[in-house]
């Protein structure tokens, strides 16, 4: 009788905003299935995403000095507790998750330091002895199926029965914040200027949903209370900074429907169920950073001057990309969206409990694009993606 395997303790590095953990979640759910406990080691951008994760036990929390909008100096002291806690955990393996142009390395190392026996990250730069597993993405790949892919070449694989969808635990009801009659959520903000309306912009298109019937609600952050103000004005209810994200799950899933750009709210409206009107700079690609999982309709110019540049403010005088969206297309959206629900019928965020596989609803405006993966998406181990066993090139 052979003996009883022995899962590992597994780690899941995902450094960046709260929108990149969120896209994480199915390749956590994957870690999780095949570990005995799943820690999630974010930025303090991320953290709050990644308490919502299905299959997390513990988040912890380190500020990298190599990533975020304003990155912290080195630290001696920083990186002694880090490495402190990482060495506690007693991980068997590691999962770094990262951008298609960011590098694993940095953390890689520090994790070699705190006795983490096995580490794999997609990596274009030679890792030496720092990745037992160098893996290499396909291009041009979703960055939630990029992380799948990394997690299945790692020996994990999703769930029987799990879909592959963005998912968070279920979120709180909140009702006594929006009221009871349907609405239409207005997202108008974002941590990197290029990727949002310009204020103006944003509130004539929320009176002009006003004004097609739709009961409006403005969702911002504690730092963005005058923005959603602008934006609400006298057409719609103003919830700047009345919500944690978990708050903000919860207004997003009872929505018909969000209006939001290249931000962590839009992948918290597809982890609810939300169809999201994507209001989407080209400075990075959607096709690696759009709506993913949910029915959705994309807006903004996507050959724009801009396009590819990673640029944090547009560069272009008057922000055509997203700008020069109409309300007619913003409006026209909405409606194709809205087809494929019942008025009224609010999103049902799928639970960690909840494995069933939903309907896969279709995208009108591009019915081929944002679904979760079917089977054949995901390359078995050691194929498809371009592994690299070792730390030899």
């Amino acid at each position: 009788m052979s003996a009883p395997r022995v899962l590992p303790r597994t780690l899941v590095v995902r450094l960046d905003s709260a929108g990149d953990v969120l896209l994480a979640g199915p390749a956590v759910r994957a870690v999780a299935a095949g570990s005995a406990y799943t820690a999630l080691l974010c930025g303090p951008r991320g953290v709050q995403a990644g308490e919502l994760l299905p299959g997390v036990d513990e988040v912890l929390e380190y500020d990298a000095p190599w990533v975020g909008l304003e990155p912290p100096q080195v630290s001696r002291t920083a990186t002694r507790q880090v490495l402190e806690a990482l060495t506690a955990g007693r991980f068997d393996r590691a999962l770094v998750l990262v951008s298609y142009h960011q590098s694993p390395l940095p953390i890689a190392l520090l994790l070699k330091l705190a006795g983490v026996g096995w580490t794999a990250a997609d990596s274009e730069d030679y890792a030496g002895a720092l990745l037992d597993l160098r893996h290499r993405r396909l291009p041009n790949r979703h960055e939630a199926l990029a992380a799948l892919d990394l997690a299945r070449d790692a020996g994990f694989a999703l769930p029987p029965g799990d879909d592959g969808a963005l998912r968070v635990r279920t979120p709180p009801d909140t009702t006594h914040l929006t009221g009871a009659e349907p609405y239409v959520v207005v997202h108008p903000g974002a941590a990197v200027p290029a990727r949002a309306w310009s204020p103006e912009r944003a509130a004539r298109a929320a009176a002009a949903l006003a004004a097609e019937g739709h009961r409006v609600v403005v969702t911002g952050g504690p730092g963005e209370r005058d923005l959603t103000a602008k934006v609400a004005g006298d057409h719609g209810l103003d919830l700047g900074g009345a919500t944690d994200l978990r708050h903000l799950a919860g207004v997003l899933a009872g929505a018909r429907a969000a209006v939001v750009g290249n931000t962590g709210p839009a992948h918290l409206a597809a982890a609810v169920g939300t169809p999201v009107v994507s209001v989407f700079a080209p400075v990075v690609p959607a096709e690696r950073w759009g709506p993913y999982g949910v029915p959705h309709v994309l807006l903004g110019d996507q050959q724009a001057e801009c396009a590819g540049s990673r640029a944090r403010r547009c560069p272009v005088p008057g922000h055509p990309c997203l700008d020069g969206v109409s309300d007619a297309e913003v409006l026209a959206a909405v409606a194709a969206l809205l087809e494929n629900r019942p008025a009224g019928v609010p999103s049902t965020g799928r639970t960690r409990n909840d494995t069933r596989n939903p309907t896969r609803k279709k995208n009108r405006a591009n019915p081929d694009a944002g679904g979760p993966p079917e089977p054949g998406d995901l390359p078995g181990p050691g194929g498809g993606s371009g592994t690299e066993r070792g730390a030899t090139v």
